[in-house]
């Protein structure tokens, strides 16, 4: 895919979220002169739109400096929000990458129906095009589903995956895997998890008793902790990342589903509370449909101004 296909495909998949921006700001233009009642209103849309009560002040306040008694223009405002969107996305945009380490051990973890499993695919693609040996492991023992999903996948990459039988130990799994990964010299080890609710506390156990197994081959693994976040769960999407963060020390972030969002504001609220990296957004179902994302292209879809 192109870099104009990908902006593309950027752009209109965050359409609903810039849509319902704008809904949520409408009657808020075209007044004589911005004063301390518009304000508040446009700091209540903000938050309303999902991109969390920290943006919402920083655009307020930098509207109160400004442009206080004087007229506001959507297209003013949308072009502070795209600013102050990207000043905080900028810090946070880290793509997975490899370390000294190898096996370089990345755990995905994240709820049922996030998208883990695809999203495992199409990180073992990226890492393939930088010239990196991959290996996968179906650690989600706990539907066979899931175990032939993951399966499918690599056999369509070509790369080995160490699975078991559904009902199976997760984390006996996992330290198989690593000892393959490592006898045959592989880059990169990504280990798949069960779907759970941050609410089952059995399931958690598990994911925490994964993570110490890891560590008993090398105290530095899982070199990465990624969770991945469906972005049309909007606001509980910030709940998941502080559970699943005392439980199993996430390192980094990863967004799916944007493109079938309104909701897609979350991204920012959860870089503006967590700081945690976000490693790629997803915009799509196809293997290529995960990227690194660009701060400023983000910024300005979330803001609904046009690119350069």
């Amino acid at each position: 895919m192109s870099e104009k296909s990908w902006r593309d495909r950027l752009f209109g998949g965050l359409k609903r979220t810039s849509e319902k921006l704008g809904d949520n700001l409408t009657g808020l233009f075209g007044k004589a002169a911005l004063d301390a009642q518009t304000l508040d209103e446009i700091e209540e849309a903000l938050i309303v739109s999902d991109l969390g009560p920290a943006m919402a002040m920083r655009v307020r306040d930098r509207l109160a400096e400004g442009r206080f008694n004087k007229e506001l223009t959507e297209e003013y405002l949308r072009g502070v929000i795209a600013d102050e969107v990207e000043k905080v996305l900028t810090p946070v945009a880290k793509p997975l990458q490899f370390k000294a380490a190898r096996p370089h051990v990345i755990l995905v973890i994240g709820v049922n129906g996030s998208g883990k499993t695809t999203t495992i695919a199409k990180l073992a693609k990226r890492f393939q095009e930088q010239g990196r040996s991959v290996m996968l492991a179906a650690g989600d023992t706990f539907r066979a589903a899931a175990i032939g999903q993951l399966t499918i996948w690599a056999e369509r990459l070509g790369v080995p995956i160490v699975a078991g039988k559904e009902g199976g130990d997760a984390a006996g799994l996992a330290f198989e895997a690593v000892k393959q990964a490592t006898e045959k010299g592989i880059d990169i080890l990504i280990v798949d998890t069960a779907g759970r609710l941050q609410n089952r506390t059995e399931l958690m156990d598990e994911l925490a008793k994964i993570r110490r197994v890891l560590g008993r081959l090398d105290p530095a693994s899982p070199h990465d902790v990624v969770l991945v976040l469906d972005a049309t769960t909007g606001q509980n999407a910030l709940s998941q990342i502080e559970v699943f963060t005392q439980v199993a020390q996430v390192t980094g972030l990863v967004m799916t589903k944007l493109d079938g969002s309104a909701r897609g504001g979350m991204l920012v609220a959860a870089a503006e509370k967590f700081g945690l990296p976000i490693h790629a957004i997803g915009v799509g179902e196809k293997i290529d449909d995960l990227r690194p994302f660009d701060p400023a292209d983000m910024a300005r879809a979330i803001a609904g101004t046009a690119y350069a």
